[in-house]
């Protein structure tokens, strides 16, 4: 940069957490930029083992101590999102000052909404990324589509992982001048092409879902479709790695289905684990639908893990999976709620070798021309060159961030 004596500008990341374990994709684009230097600020730490940071490019902003108490007044009694303590609005400002920040990257439309009172005094430039469910969850509720628009406003850029998320987010009222596809980056190191025997010489097929366990992924209608397919290879092995608040329910509706002995919940696992168990499936199924709450997928970065592997997907046409997933050609499509449509597509694949191994080579050859880590990489980091080139913005009000 011009005028600038760093080496590399500066692009700070804020996250409330860092990190989730669901968050390995935000992981890998954080410490995957190498144009730029990437700090982190974060109200809450996890998963330090999973997710190893420099600690002198990561500072924490402490939370108010009367914290629950201000849940209870305005999540549970007033029905709003939390806003920052004045407290939080001066750590945070500081430190994006004493980070010597050239760019701020809000990950979650939710929290930049949140953030909203920073986004405001900051003068650098500001990227938010959208990654589903902030584009669709609370989107009915008058005051966050309010707060969003001005974030959008506020925004150089606005990210978005799919093309459907895009659109989206033009709905919503972001002006398309400023969208960018921000695709999701998979390792394909980590996840390399496996040649399956199919049909396996005992007959046990074996199905992965990797998720969390909540309404959009649509874990029931998977189960449902799992119970068709065992009416016909007894044999065959349902896997469920993840967890979440409808884990009791779905391992009651196995039971109910007869398939109870055949579904097997393995929780939350780390890469190398998925990567093993990706390596012994034959079919990935991942019937997402849109949730009552609105919440909706982009690109489900499981998926493509397994895909990268040569898992062929039995998914729905939701959210940005079309943009991965070709009918014939890297797996099938059925619509929201098929459970029998997906069973059947489920059977021809395990009916026909030469069709699983032509969508099975399909599927790797997709991640890889269009979702590797490298090239997903190389788009943030012209992303961040973008916006750095709009140069400094004038602050709505007088902060000195």
């Amino acid at each position: 940069m011009p005028g600038n004596d760093r080496k590399q500008p500066v692009v700070t990341a804020y996250l409330p957490t860092f990190l989730p374990s669901d968050m390995r994709h935000v992981y890998r684009q954080i410490i995957g930029v190498s144009r730029q230097k990437n700090v982190v600020i974060a109200r809450k730490r996890q998963n330090q083992d999973a997710f190893p940071f420099p600690e002198e490019r990561i500072m924490m902003v402490r939370r108010p101590l009367t914290r629950a108490l201000r849940r209870i007044w305005f999540a549970q009694l007033k029905r709003q999102a939390i806003p920052l303590s004045s407290r939080e609005l001066r750590e945070i400002l500081d430190a994006v000052k004493r980070l010597k920040t050239d760019v701020l990257h809000v990950y979650f439309g939710s929290v930049a909404a949140q953030l909203l009172p920073v986004l405001r005094q900051v003068s650098c430039p500001v990227i938010v990324s959208f990654h589903g469910a902030d584009a669709g969850v609370d989107t009915q509720n008058k005051a966050y589509r309010e707060a969003l628009r001005e974030v959008f406003q506020l925004a150089g850029l606005v990210l978005g992982r799919s093309d459907s998320l895009l659109k989206r987010l033009q709905e919503l009222g972001c002006d398309g001048d400023k969208l960018r596809l921000n695709p999701t980056g998979i390792p394909m190191e980590a996840f390399p092409f496996q040649q399956r025997c199919v049909p396996p010489g005992d007959g046990s097929w074996n199905f992965l879902q990797v998720c969390r366990l909540v309404e959009k992924k649509g874990l029931p209608v998977a189960l449902r479709a799992f119970a068709e397919v065992c009416r016909v290879h007894s044999s065959a092995q349902f896997h469920i790695a993840g967890d979440g608040p409808m884990r009791l329910e779905l391992e009651s509706l196995a039971g109910e289905l007869g398939v109870g002995e055949s579904v097997h919940f393995h929780g939350f696992i780390n890469q190398e684990k998925l990567a093993q168990l990706a390596g012994k499936a034959h079919i990935f199924i991942h019937p997402s639908q849109m949730g009552a709450d609105g919440n909706r997928e982009g690109i489900p970065n499981a998926m493509l893990e397994a895909m990268s592997t040569g898992l062929p997907v039995v998914a729905t046409r939701h959210g940005g999976i079309p943009e991965a997933v070709t009918g014939g050609e890297s797996g099938f499509l059925v619509e929201e709620g098929d459970f029998q449509g997906l069973a059947k597509a489920s059977l021809d694949l395990m009916a026909d070798s030469g069709l699983y191994r032509h969508c099975a080579r399909g599927a790797h050859e997709v991640v890889a021309g269009n979702f590797s880590a490298s090239s997903a990489i190389g788009v943030l980091e012209d992303c961040y060159e973008e916006v750095l080139a709009m140069g400094a913005r004038k602050p709505d009000n007088d902060g000195e961030a």
